[in-house]
């Protein structure tokens, strides 16, 4: 229990950017270091961490945790990625009156954006070479990316109308290979 805290904190810890900069380290621990879960089972459970309500870093956490030790493992791991933001977040507003026009920590601030971009990306890149592709992964993505890039409707109604077309979908091809058997 101690190990899945401390990565967790770890990742919370040494990760900038929030949930989706997070994942290629969740990543690195949880599928390639210590093998608590496989390929296909993450991108899985970033896709329903993704589309759940709440941070992505925080709901991954909670699954991985139950998963590996049940309700304990889940509340450990919960603590350990939130933990380093708590404890940061109470340090820079105890101090942020102090660094808040100053020209450094703006700088930082930028090159720290940069970054988080980079590491989403990423994130993004290694999670697509690992779904599977179709003509209906390709429209989905094409409409999502179209629809949050040019501000057309909220995010969370991209997320619901891919989960609703994904979920028809394969209820479409499971019914096809059923009459196919038959």
């Amino acid at each position: 229990m101690l190990k899945i805290f401390f990565t967790f904190f770890k990742i919370g810890l040494f990760t900038f950017g929030g949930g989706y900069a997070m994942i290629p380290l969740i990543h690195f621990y949880v599928v390639d270091k210590y093998k608590w879960l496989g390929e296909k089972e993450f991108v899985d459970i970033i896709a329903i961490a993704e589309s759940t309500p709440g941070p992505i870093a925080i709901n991954s956490a909670t699954y991985i945790g139950y998963k590996k030790y049940g309700v304990k493992g889940s509340i450990s791991a919960t603590i350990g990625v939130v933990l380093p933001s708590l404890i940061i977040i109470i340090l820079i507003s105890a101090f942020l009156m102090q660094f808040k026009e100053n020209q450094w920590v703006e700088y930082a601030f930028l090159g720290i954006r940069i970054g988080v971009s980079v590491l989403i990306l990423n994130a993004g890149i290694r999670i697509y070479k690992k779904t599977d592709k179709n003509i209906l992964s390709y429209v989905l993505m094409l409409f999502g990316l179209t629809m949050v890039m040019f501000d057309l409707i909220s995010i969370v109604f991209v997320i619901l109308i891919g989960g609703v077309v994904g979920i028809v979908f394969s209820l479409i091809m499971k019914n096809k290979e059923v009459h196919k058997d038959a």
